[in-house]
């Protein structure tokens, strides 16, 4: 406790502590391998957040476009309804010759009209399609992150307790959960989804 609050220290802090008292070569093998998964699972945890910001941004990204697109629409109805009411119009008994080719006329621009209409907002749909899509990768490859992060996490609470046991197959297992770490960490550097692969893989042999 420092003279001004409490310090908390967390299982490197505690095992670079063990270290400064033991000095043998198990306690530093073990407090720089703590030391190595601290600094990878800061890493991961970062590029972690950094992907669920990616993954808001590409969410309202699509937002945008998809009102946008809902706009176009919109617009594109009431072009719609004006070529209806002018064809109505056309139509009509006793309309002079010089209207009715104006009706026409009209028409035959709303038409147009509506194609480019038709076009801008079919441009946007796809575009929120695409943001989102983005979107969804960014957040599982947020959630791979997070998981990689969690297993270093746990290696490094695995190998404070090592130290306080000196239990050498707490050491195995530190290993194998940091090794699991590092892949899933490889697997979101990678945008590979191993799971999702083997899912595949299955459903298509069926």
């Amino acid at each position: 406790m420092s003279g001004h609050g409490f310090h908390v220290h967390g299982p490197h802090d505690h095992a670079v502590e063990h270290v400064a008292h033991g000095g043998d070569s198990f306690s530093n093998r073990i407090a720089v391998m703590t030391a190595v998964l601290a600094t990878v699972g800061a890493l991961f945890g970062y590029l972690g957040g950094a992907t669920q910001n990616d993954a808001a941004l590409f969410k309202n990204n699509a937002a945008i476009a998809k009102t946008t697109a809902a706009n176009a629409w919109n617009y594109y109805q009431a072009k719609s309804s004006k070529q209806n009411l002018a064809e109505l119009a056309a139509e009509l008994p006793g309309i002079g010759a010089q209207a009715q080719a104006k009706y026409q006329a009209d028409v035959a621009r709303y038409e147009g009209e509506k194609a480019g209409i038709k076009k801008e907002a079919e441009k946007y749909e796809a575009q929120s399609d695409e943001w989102n899509a983005k979107s969804e990768k960014a957040l599982h490859t947020h959630h791979q992150w997070a998981l990689a992060t969690t297993a270093e996490q746990i290696a490094i609470s695995l190998a404070a307790i090592t130290l306080l046991t000196r239990r050498r197959w707490l050491l195995s297992a530190t290993y194998a959960v940091a090794a699991i770490g590092f892949a899933l960490g490889a697997f979101a550097w990678l945008h590979v989804d191993p799971i999702g692969a083997l899912l595949a893989g299955g459903a298509a042999a069926h």
